[in-house]
């Protein structure tokens, strides 16, 4: 672990929990909660659907009130921290806000309740930024379905400094973000305006001219519709074969400029069947956005290895018979992208599309000279929206950057000038300990006495 500066201690979230019983708890298992518990009113379960990366989502489910006072050993009340234990770039979390309601987490949330002298803003911000992703990447336990459990929770390693000095951090660096996400904010319309126009232009394109479209599912068009590699924990630094990220495919586009790398050789990726070639089609199977589950783009011709991740589906289509810049334009918008949009499920808060139903999806294909006309039409009118599309993109990438690096330096202690005067985080800590100490020592019971004799006659 880093160096600190002084005054500041390293802990772990468990010891920064309230000393009160059940201070960290998760959701009902089994049969306590089950679909038929759920009303349309009543008291609020907070999913992992709920869960951002250090933000809360308002989605809305319901128990009965009767039924939450069975579980009133789950409830999450304003203030309190909540953990996902599944799903992508852990540990997401966030605050619970007013609900106005009473409330319970669900399986796989994970509640804690802080102590009254650690600001709660603080232990979020470490949570979800670099050191502390980099600190729950080594605790991550499970393959396939990666998960990081109660116990792995509790053990999260949380940087403390004095209550004061964590409150002027929070407070420089709330400021701070608040001025990025109302940039981020017109990106974001930005970026909408875009995708706008180009929705247009594709549907413009995908018009047919006569009655000699026909349709065909994925299924037949493809030579194979196969998932990408697991890979436990893709590397930053040039170890085996570059492989693409899980948010590089959005709609017609690939961002190549953020790889990772697979620490596996070519021969490897070769023998799975997963090194990437020119013209195939990369489809995002999982996504915690619902709109992003099912975006395509074509691989383009690249002078390297390149393989791609389990949460991505690759579609080598037959080139006798589809066009691949066709093919992608065709599941972008209109009827294909309906019917994907209408097999995603969602479950423990990821939304995802399977190999299986993306092959039924069925597309409407005029003659192969028709196809590579229309993609040719879209690559030139492309051209005039891609300098816009890229500057945008370029800024959203600056602008996480700078996030980061504002995470990073708050949590050096170099956002703001220290006090000598503070309470040191040893204090703090040894407090909270004395605390948990009063309220976990035993408590004292009467002895029994013997019951009064009566006198003898």
């Amino acid at each position: 672990m880093s160096e600190l500066p002084i005054g500041w201690e390293w802990t772990q979230l468990e010891e920064l929990a309230a000393p009160i019983d059940r201070a960290i708890t998760d959701g009902p298992f089994g049969s306590n909660l089950k679909s038929e518990h759920y009303t349309e009113t009543g008291a609020r379960v907070i999913r992992l659907q709920n869960i951002g990366d250090g933000f809360f989502r308002d989605e809305r489910s319901y128990i009965s009130l009767r039924h939450f006072d069975n579980l009133r050993s789950h409830e999450v009340r304003t203030g309190d921290l909540v953990v996902a234990s599944l799903g992508d770039n852990p540990p997401r979390a966030c605050l619970i806000p007013e609900l106005n309601a009473s409330a319970i987490v669900k399986a796989d949330c994970i509640r804690i309740r802080l102590a009254d002298n650690i600001d709660p803003r603080w232990v979020l911000y470490s949570l979800v930024g670099p050191e502390g992703k980099r600190h729950a990447a080594n605790l991550i336990r499970g393959i396939g379905r990666p998960r990081l459990g109660m116990s792995q929770v509790r053990q999260i390693p949380i940087p403390v400094p004095p209550l004061a000095e964590q409150r002027r951090i929070v407070a420089a660096l709330e400021d701070h973000l608040s001025r990025l996400d109302a940039g981020n904010l017109a990106i974001c319309d930005a970026t909408r305006r875009a995708s706008l126009i180009r929705i247009k232009l594709l549907k413009d394109l995908l018009m047919p001219t006569n009655n000699d479209w026909e349709v065909r599912a994925i299924d037949e068009l493809a030579q194979s519709v196969r998932n990408g590699i697991f890979v436990s924990r893709a590397s930053v630094d040039p170890v085996g074969v570059p492989i693409l990220r899980i948010g590089s495919v959005r709609m017609l586009s690939l961002d190549l400029s953020d790889l990772r790398y697979s620490r596996k050789s070519v021969e490897e990726i070769r023998r799975s069947e997963s090194l990437l070639n020119e013209g195939d089609l990369l489809f995002t199977r999982y996504n915690g956005n619902p709109d992003y589950v099912g975006a395509c783009a074509v691989i383009p011709k690249v002078d390297y290895d390149l393989t791609y991740p389990d949460k991505l589906i690759r579609v080598i289509p037959n080139k006798v018979l589809v066009e691949p810049e066709f093919l992608a334009i065709s599941c972008s918008t209109g009827s294909a992208r309906h019917q994907i949009q209408q097999l995603v499920k969602t479950t423990a808060g990821q939304a995802g599309i399977s190999g299986r139903d993306l092959k039924t999806v069925r597309v409407q294909l005029p003659m192969l000279e028709e196809q590579r006309r229309i993609a040719a039409m879209y690559a030139e009118r492309r051209s005039q929206l891609d300098p816009t599309t890229s500057l945008l993109t370029g800024i959203e990438h600056d602008a996480e950057h700078l996030r980061r690096s504002l995470l990073a330096e708050a949590f050096a202690g170099r956002l703001v000038p220290q006090d000598p005067n503070d309470e040191p985080a040893s204090v703090l800590l040894e407090r909270i300990r004395a605390e948990r100490a009063v309220q976990q020592k035993p408590k004292r019971t009467r002895r029994a006495t013997e019951p009064t004799q009566e006198p003898l006659l």
